[in-house]
Formats: C-alpha cells, structure tokens, sequence
C-alpha cells in the first residue's frame, strides 16, 4: 500500500501509522508542534490530538494506541478510535504521516 494512500475505514486499526523522517515533533504542555522539513510548514495539535500523533508512533496499530489512549483518558475504546482515525486522515493529508496498511509485524 503506498504509503499516502489510507486504507478503508475497516482496516485502519489495523494499519501501522509511521512518522517520516522528515517529520519532527515537540510535545509540550497545552500542544504539539509538528514541522514537515519538505515544506516547512508548522502544524499545531491540541494537546490530546498530540498525544494520539505519540501513540501512533509508538504502538503496532492504530488500534493499539486508540486502546492506550483510551485508558489513559477513561474513555470507550470505539470513541477514541473513530477520533484517531480521523486524525490519521487530516495527518495524512499534511504529509505528517506514512501509513502501512498490512499486518502489524
């Protein structure tokens, strides 16, 4: 799957998400800034939006991190999946992330 390309909604929670190498990101209190170093433009993200971008960084799925989200935030699973993906998708459209839409390895 190329990597611009996201996948249906069915298998997004499945995919794993990768921050490029010319994406940077800074978390800090109340927001995350985001830089694309191939056209220089900053992204600001909210702060749980920020934390959903380190989840999705770190975990195997899309999936697996809306679950680590989640629990951090005491909130239904579904809900926040459905809000994650959504993210994936405006991320996506930036050029701030890559998607792998097979297995997590």
């Amino acid at each position: 799957m190329s990597p611009n390309t996201i996948p249906d909604t069915s298998s997004l929670p499945q995919a794993r998400i990768k921050v490029p190498q010319h994406v940077v990101y800074r978390s800090f209190p109340s927001e995350t800034v985001v830089l694309n170093l191939n056209t220089g433009k900053y992204h600001g993200l909210n702060a749980t939006a920020g934390r959903m971008l380190d989840a999705l960084a770190k975990a195997p799925s899309v999936g697996d991190a809306a679950a680590a989200v989640a629990d951090g935030y005491e909130q239904p699973q579904a809900v926040v999946e459905q809000d994650m993906c959504e993210l994936c998708q405006l991320l996506l459209d930036r050029g701030l992330i890559e998607i792998d839409g097979g297995p997590p390895s």
